[in-house]
């Protein structure tokens, strides 16, 4: 057996290699800071790094990602050369790795290895079967309809409780099928059904992709935008198992629940209620059949990934291209890797920090993170739109953060999970679809393990969770240009620096700020207080939402941001600035550590910030993100964000009249 460490003991450590703190070359000295500080400090950048056909969209987050995959393939293709004992964590990812690389065997395979599930689907004999079936898909990750998963009790964190939430839109939000200016997208999605039912071998494919369609609409109809879907309060609707009928009839729920094994609940949360009562509407008046190809559409939609060339490039070409602006495929070699580093994602993980990631990261990571929640205490205090009581509760918030760097301190368990070379690539990926929707369900009724990782240490991002009340940074983000061990203060503080208390911020965004600090939904406001800061948040989102992002072109109108929907990380960034610049000012104290490359320490924070966010992305990409992600587009997340901060205009002689200024009266201070 070859185990994880004997793997990353065949190489050591590669001697690390100084990166300059800020690379000037990233500059566009041709414009001013004062016109448009992004293309300013990212403008070189951009020319640098042209867009290449296999991306959406490019930048520093996803340079990150791209030395990573390499990383990883390097690993995976030393691990596909060595004999690995069966059961093995090496031996799952290998084999995975080897059969996503096996294009012969995939494309012999064709739609052979999905097809009795397709016509399982189509041998149902009634709606009580169809809803079993439906059952049986949730417990192999497919979504047809509807969402339910175990997570943490919004009111009640220790404890593991069962959740309902809309779903089964194959483009992803509700818009694309109810706005006139998507027509064009949902037309090509339906020529996309028709494909895929085509290539299954489905009969009258073209009828099945129009069925498919129209119960996708009507789910559509009843969907909520994504606005409302941030209103957390509104979807914590408390009910029994037994009051499913009752309340939402036209389903069989108790027949669902039977089927997935999940026993009686005297606790479980619906999110949006009137979309399950007009589902259980929706099933009980829609011909079988129909719901049938609907039911299939989703399953072979979810399996594209896995078959042969013609279904990943018949997705590709719908998803990728016409929804993204992406021309060409990325590399076998890249989409065979990707699947173990998230089927065994903390095994990969183990891998990655013991030959990647030095523990004097973890270590100056920790005294970052305490410079940031000291200067957050200074914030807290000096508010003038907060009162005594809720400062203190805020303070209490802050201080029971729980922080974590790198990597987790217990690895998952893949022991339970079997990888077979003799079966499919798509049987061994719906697997182990199996096997975390089986673990996600185990933990119904039990306390919550507030030590698990909700990502992997070899992903370049980090998050707030709001039930644990903790803030964790990856392994992968702690590195150029985000942490840069050979930078000086005012550029780290300005990049990871401001990733951390970006995520500190989530605790009191407008979502964060509803949980206390043992992560439960509970009021800790004033009344007052939670006014004042309804008041400046929606001077934020106002600010965003007069943003452009593409300009009106022919019959169609112009593309403006969704203060709204991004509300939540604007606060995360917003704060995340004020922060990290009093946490770099608190740094350099006494040190008069003047002129580095020409920029004052000052300047050189909002370089390193912007830095961050260099980026390409191509027009359907903004559409769609705007549309989709909760993240405002890179050059916003610049340029929008840092018109609220009298530091930056004095940084750079930013004057009344530039393009960048924006008067103190239309400015907000929050946290």
């Amino acid at each position: 057996m070859v185990s994880a460490m004997a793997i990353a003991a065949c190489s050591r450590k590669p001697a690390t290699e100084s990166v300059p703190a800020l690379d000037l070359t990233n500059l566009d000295t041709t414009v001013s800071p004062a016109g448009d500080f992004y293309k300013y400090a990212t403008g070189g950048w951009q020319q640098n790094n042209p867009l290449k056909p296999e991306f959406a969209r490019f930048g520093s987050f996803d340079q990150l990602r791209e030395d990573n995959v390499k990383r990883l393939n390097d690993l995976f293709a030393n691990m596909t050369t060595m004999k690995t004992s069966k059961g093995s964590v090496e031996q799952k990812i290998a084999d995975l790795y080897k059969q996503g690389l096996d294009s012969v065997k995939l494309n012999e395979d064709g739609a052979a290895p999905l097809k009795k599930y397709v016509d399982e689907v189509y041998a149902v004999a009634d709606k009580e079967g169809l809803v079993k079936k439906i059952a049986e898909l949730h417990n192999e990750g497919v979504g047809p309809f509807f969402g339910a998963y175990v997570g943490a009790d919004l009111a009640d964190s220790d404890n593991q409780i069962l959740y309902f939430g809309q779903g089964g839109l194959g483009i992803g939000d509700r818009d694309y099928y109810v706005e006139k200016e998507n027509a064009g997208i949902k037309e090509d999605y339906g020529k996309f059904l028709e494909k895929i039912f085509t290539l299954t071998g489905v009969a009258d494919p073209q009828t099945a992709a129009a069925n498919a369609l129209s119960v996708e609409d009507a789910l559509a109809v009843n969907s909520w935008t994504s606005v409302q879907e941030r209103d957390i309060e509104a979807q914590y609707n408390v009910y029994s198992s037994a009051q499913l009928e009752e309340k939402f009839p036209g389903f069989g729920w108790q027949s669902y629940l039977d089927a997935r094994g999940i026993p009686a609940q005297d606790k479980l949360v619906v999110g949006e209620t009137d979309f399950f009562e007009k589902f259980g509407a929706l099933f009980e008046n829609t011909d079988l059949q129909v719901l049938k190809d609907y039911v299939a559409g989703q399953l072979i939609e979810d399996a594209c990934g896995a078959l042969s060339d013609d279904f990943y490039k018949a997705s590709f070409d719908f998803y990728s291209t016409r929804m993204s602006g992406v021309t060409e495929q990325k590399p076998r070699w890249k989409r065979a890797m990707s699947v173990p580093n998230s089927v065994l994602g903390e095994a990969v993980g183990k891998m990655y920090v013991e030959k990647y990631f030095p523990e004097s990261s973890k270590e100056k990571m920790l005294t970052l993170v305490d410079n940031l929640k000291e200067a957050f205490s200074q914030h807290i205090d000096a508010l003038d739109w907060m009162s005594d009581s809720t400062k203190a509760k805020a303070h209490e918030k802050l201080d029971n953060f729980t922080v974590k760097i790198g990597y987790p301190d217990k690895w998952k368990d893949y022991s339970t999970l079997d990888i077979d070379p003799s079966k499919s690539y798509f049987e061994n990926l719906r697997a182990a679809s199996q096997w975390y929707v089986a673990d996600n369900l185990s933990k119904l009724g039990k306390p919550t393990d507030k030590t698990e990782w909700g990502m992997s240490p070899q992903t370049v991002n980090a998050y707030y969770n709001p039930t644990t009340n903790e803030i964790c940074f990856p392994a992968a983000i702690l590195q150029p240009p985000f942490f840069n061990p050979d930078a000086d203060d005012a550029v780290n503080y300005g990049a990871i620096g401001v990733v951390i208390g970006h995520e500190m911020s989530h605790g009191f965004d407008d979502q964060g700020r509803l949980f206390d600090k043992d992560g439960n939904m509970s009021s800790w406001w004033t009344e007052e207080d939670a006014e004042k800061f309804k008041a400046k948040a929606k001077v934020l989102a106002d600010q965003f939402d007069k943003v452009v992002i593409l300009p009106a072109k022919d019959d169609a109108p112009a593309v403006m941001a969704n203060g709204q929907l991004s509300l939540g990380e604007n606060i995360g960034d917003h704060g995340g600035l004020s922060i990290a610049y009093t946490a770099m000012q608190n740094a350099i104290a006494g040190k008069n550590p003047g002129l580095i490359d020409g920029f004052t320490p000052e300047q050189r924070f909002y370089l390193g910030y912007a830095t961050v966010w260099a980026q390409n992305i191509t027009d359907e990409e903004k559409v769609r993100l705007t549309k989709l992600d909760v993240h405002s587009l890179a050059q916003n997340r610049v340029n929008v964000s840092l018109k609220n901060f009298q530091s930056f205009f004095d940084a750079f002689g930013i004057k009344e009249g530039d393009p960048m200024w924006l008067p103190e009266a239309e400015r907000v201070s929050i946290w």
